[in-house]
């Protein structure tokens, strides 16, 4: 049944994300949930040849404690799939070393945090509609965005990850909005699949 799968998947990337492992075993973790689990977003065609996906080296100069000040206001964003307009809240802009970000609430049910990211690498090594740190209604917690006390958010640029869509024209996802292009290059995590 296709939707405890998918619930199996969701369950198995928290896991992933939730777990001590270092940068290298999380990441071999991912190629191999991508190669064998039928909720894969590689192509099911593709999936017997696929050898893992392509990353950029660990960057330590990609991982920082940031401040995080509020922000308001809300946003919609066009999924272009069935879950078509789906509502954001803006949580707080974050000063990163490569410029402000905004960090969205997810405005449905349970919500969750989300953080898209389009960068100087998007269309070039990278997929060129950005890519995610975070959203944690599909169980990326973390890693990538961790809150911490007084205001302050630990960043890790290093698993930013290619959304869906990136992999197979089946998928449709929100990218990120305008407010969340950087100009600044972020060389750390996931590179363009094909």
């Amino acid at each position: 049944m296709e939707e405890l799968e998918l619930a199996d998947y969701r369950a198995a990337v928290a896991r992933m994300y939730l777990e001590d492992t270092d940068l290298k075993d999380f990441r071999s973790r991912r190629d191999e949930l991508f190669r064998s689990h039928p909720q894969s977003a590689i192509a099911a065609a593709e999936r017997a040849g696929f050898t893992g996906l392509n990353y950029f080296p660990p960057n330590d100069d990609a991982i920082a404690v940031v401040p995080i000040r509020p922000a308001d206001g809300e946003i919609d964003i066009d999924t272009g799939g069935e879950d078509g307009v789906v509502h954001y809240r803006r949580v707080g802009i974050l000063e990163t070393p490569f410029g402000e970000l905004t960090l969205f609430w997810i405005a449905a049910y349970g919500g969750g945090l989300f953080l898209p990211v389009r960068d100087g690498t998007s269309g070039k090594g990278s997929f060129g509609g950005g890519r995610y740190l975070t959203d944690t209604v599909k169980g990326t917690h973390g890693r990538g965005v961790v809150p911490l006390a007084d205001n302050r958010v630990r960043l890790d640029f290093n698993y930013l990850y290619n959304p869906s869509c990136a992999y197979d024209e089946a998928w449709l996802c929100p990218l990120a909005p305008s407010e969340n292009w950087l100009s600044a290059p972020i060389e750390a995590g996931e590179l363009l699949y094909h």
